[in-house]
């Protein structure tokens, strides 16, 4: 309970800084949302408009920054994350929500499949070390060190432009409208191919070789001689001994690339033109978008914390050991 508590303490805390950074580093930045909109609506907006605006994000010139620092508590609490200037003055949250799913779906279950598979493979050839399995270690360190759109212009090369097996950009065919049916489900699916192989193979090769040198590590260790020595099961001493605890140090990556689902990938979207998260970003910051850029930082903020919370409970429950020094 003690390691519970601390935890979601140091949690809070962070939470609460990073809330506090997301509210004052918009308005350290030069300009401000109200700038921005009328240089995009120049002569179309009265003196009238300009004072609801001002009053709209918040910059009264009668509240003082601690005011305003409390009124966007408020405003968070009641889930209020202000209006986009670049999208017609939609909400905020509207706005992220129509291209998170894009993100989540894509982005997260590339990532998760390559956790999987790489953590999978880098086990197998740590267990076997010296056999023919290294083999796959210079392929692996060779696939991490591949920068994102560089993979993807090759898999747009071959898949797309020389095989046109696969669309090269966009999440549906232009033209269509989302939808729950099987013919848009073909297309997400057909369009998202492209870049979740990019993001798979891309970062399998980390996974691979980060798992084998941690099993390795492992195998060295008296519990696993002791457990080879009682005649356990080669399979049950690879599983429940050697990965179980090799794998520890991998859950705080994976829950750091988990966290980092909702930033997207964004060289990956805009090279394939995904309408993800990371494009929404890079749109916001070319606008000069202050109040989208500040909820979008503030998603990826809560996202990566609720991530480092849920890998700390695995973590815990893998390895008691973490608990009691926290006692």
């Amino acid at each position: 309970m003690r390691f519970i508590l601390r935890r979601m303490a140091f949690y809070l805390f962070t939470a609460w800084a990073a809330i506090t950074i997301n509210f004052f580093l918009p308005r350290l930045m030069k300009g401000d949302p109200i700038s921005a909109y009328l240089a995009r609506n120049q002569g179309k907006v009265s003196p009238e408009s300009i004072e609801s605006l001002t009053t709209l994000f918040g910059l009264d010139s009668d509240k003082s920054m601690l005011q305003q620092y409390l009124d966007y508590w408020g405003l968070l609490f009641s889930g209020d994350l202000g209006v986009s200037i670049s999208n017609g003055l939609a909400p905020v949250s509207a706005v992220i929500a129509s291209a998170l799913p894009w993100t989540l779906g894509l982005v997260g279950i590339a990532t998760v499949l390559s956790f999987l598979i790489g953590t999978s493979l880098g086990s197998v050839i740590g267990w076997r070390r010296g056999s023919r399995a290294d083999w796959a270690v210079p392929f692996a360190t060779f696939f991490s060190t591949v920068p994102y759109f560089w993979m993807g212009l090759i898999v747009i090369a071959v898949f797309s432009t020389t095989l046109g097996w696969f669309p090269a950009s966009h999440a549906y065919d232009k033209g269509s409208q989302p939808e729950w049916s099987w013919d848009f489900i073909g297309q997400v699916i057909a369009h998202g191919t492209l870049p979740a192989l990019t993001i798979v193979v891309a970062s399998l090769g980390g996974w691979v070789l980060g798992m084998r040198n941690m099993m390795i590590t492992v195998l060295d260790e008296d519990y696993v001689t002791v457990a080879q020595a009682k005649g356990l099961r080669q399979r049950r001493v690879l599983t429940h001994y050697a990965s179980r605890n090799a794998v520890l140090p991998q859950l705080s990556s994976f829950a750091l690339a988990l966290g980092f689902i909702v930033g997207g990938t964004l060289v990956m979207e805009l090279v394939f033109s995904y309408p993800g998260v990371g494009k929404l970003l890079l749109d916001a910051t070319s606008a000069k978008d202050y109040p989208l850029m500040q909820g979008l930082f503030l998603v990826i903020t809560l996202a990566v914390l609720v991530a480092n919370i849920l890998a700390d409970v695995a973590y815990a429950a893998l390895d008691p050991r973490t608990r009691q020094m926290e006692s």
